[in-house]
């Protein structure tokens, strides 16, 4: 991950807790991918993707977050809760055009599986 995606997590995390999320793990791989960041709301757990884009030439970071990629989270969430089936989820988006906090659009329960 590059330095730019890092800080991107990082000030996505501390947003999260900042909104009372507690933030379980970061970075979380299997076969099917990534996910940048796993965090409880209160009995939820949310799914998160963070995506960074300063160029908006090739698309912004909304448009980034394709159906393949949605359908790639969805395979790693599935493999993360297989131990915990009756655990309610959520995947959030959280989009920056820019490293700053203000300038981060929290998209909650972004889409279903």
């Amino acid at each position: 991950m590059n330095r730019a995606g890092k800080r991107a997590e990082d000030l996505c995390a501390e947003l999260m807790r900042g909104a009372g999320l507690e933030v379980l793990a970061r970075n979380w791989r299997c076969r099917h991918g990534e996910i940048d960041l796993i965090a409880r709301d209160g009995a939820t757990l949310v799914f998160a993707e963070v995506r960074l884009r300063h160029d908006e030439r090739y698309g912004g970071a909304a448009e980034s977050v394709t159906g393949a990629k949605r359908a790639r989270l969805v395979a790693a969430a599935q493999l993360y809760l297989a131990g915990r089936p009756e655990t309610d989820c959520r995947f959030d988006v959280l989009l920056l055009d820019r490293l700053e906090a203000g300038r981060v659009r929290w998209l909650r329960n972004a889409f279903g599986a």
